[in-house]
């Protein structure tokens, strides 16, 4: 059996504002769900996707306004990759970031396919990379003003860095069935080696650098706190909570989101994984035509509402 893919991407803010505001007017993404942290409800959990909130779209960000920058470095989740339909929509996104102000380095190529490297207004390390017309299995926002045929379409792999690959590598492909299929170097220079799920394909990638000679990264505003990949349904998370335990590997139990149920395991001190469930889905408590409009508690926080409502600040974008 097999991961299917990614299925979120959790990072880490200090201005929540201006982060809705990039990821929703500059990247063209919905606002699929605005809730909070389950684990520290004073904090908001903003979840950014396609048109329905598909699993592998999602780009989720905990609000934590006191934390400090992250601190760059090894033994952390570096980098996000998201999927875009040719290198038309490459030089599309070139001539969007330069109107916007956005960091970017141009047209690149990494591994045979070009990307596109830029950053958020807090130094999140994102990448666009062509997908070649790839299948794609959700629905384009369209009431964005990034045309539809250029939109962003979920992810395409992420990239760790680490500081010893012995340490993690036998996780990756003898546990969890990951595949070394390719080593490239990466346009910062580095070596990379390119592991993919199952046959591979946007979002079944994973990047992997080995830097021995960084210090240990701090996570603060612009890093990544986690990632999770997507199975099918609580049957095939039983059977990857069974095959980690089964070698001696920490995991939580399983925990009940609401809108997928997870469970989490590090692979190393710094890099967290989670795996969750494809459904029930953001549907579950809005009407898909108003997702993200409300605050959006589970049931278990909904008597609480009163409190926790009143304990968070209005999100303000910029004007």
């Amino acid at each position: 059996m097999h991961l299917n893919g990614i299925h979120h991407v959790t990072a880490v803010t200090a201005r929540i504002g201006e982060n809705a505001d990039f990821y929703t007017r500059v990247l063209g993404l919905r606002l699929v769900k605005k809730s909070v942290n389950q684990d520290d409800v004073s904090a908001y959990h903003l979840f950014y996707a396609d048109k329905i909130g598909s699993p592998g779209t999602d780009m989720t960000f905990f609000d934590w306004p006191m934390i400090g920058n992250d601190r760059r470095g090894t033994d952390s989740i570096v980098t996000t990759a998201f999927r875009v339909n040719g290198r038309d929509a490459l030089e599309y996104w070139v001539l969007r970031f330069d109107e916007f102000g956005v960091t970017h380095h141009g047209i690149e190529q990494f591994a045979g396919r070009d990307v596109l490297r830029f950053e958020d207004p807090e130094g999140q390390r994102l990448i666009l990379v062509n997908d070649q017309g790839a299948d794609y299995e959700g629905e384009i926002w369209d009431e964005s003003d990034v045309p539809t045929e250029h939109a962003i379409r979920g992810f395409y792999a992420i990239m760790l860095s680490v500081p010893q690959l012995e340490n993690v590598e036998p996780i990756l492909t003898q546990l969890l069935s990951f595949e070394k299929t390719q080593q490239a170097t990466y346009p910062e220079g580095q070596e990379a080696i390119i592991y993919t799920i199952g046959e591979g394909g946007p979002g079944r990638e994973l990047w992997l650098v080995e830097e021995p000679d960084k210090p240990m990264t701090r996570l603060g505003a612009g890093g990544v706190h986690h990632v999770a990949f997507r199975v099918a349904d609580e049957d095939e998370q039983e059977y990857w909570h069974n095959r980690l335990t089964s070698v001696g590997l920490p995991v939580s139990g399983f925990i009940d989101r609401y809108y997928f149920k997870s469970i989490y395991f590090r692979i190393s001190n710094g890099i967290l994984f989670e795996i969750a469930t494809d459904g029930p889905g953001f549907a579950t408590d809005e009407d898909l035509e108003t997702l993200g409009e409300r605050l959006a508690l589970p049931p278990f926080l909904e008597p609480r509402r009163e409190q926790i409502e009143a304990n968070l600040k209005p999100i303000e974008m910029p004007s």
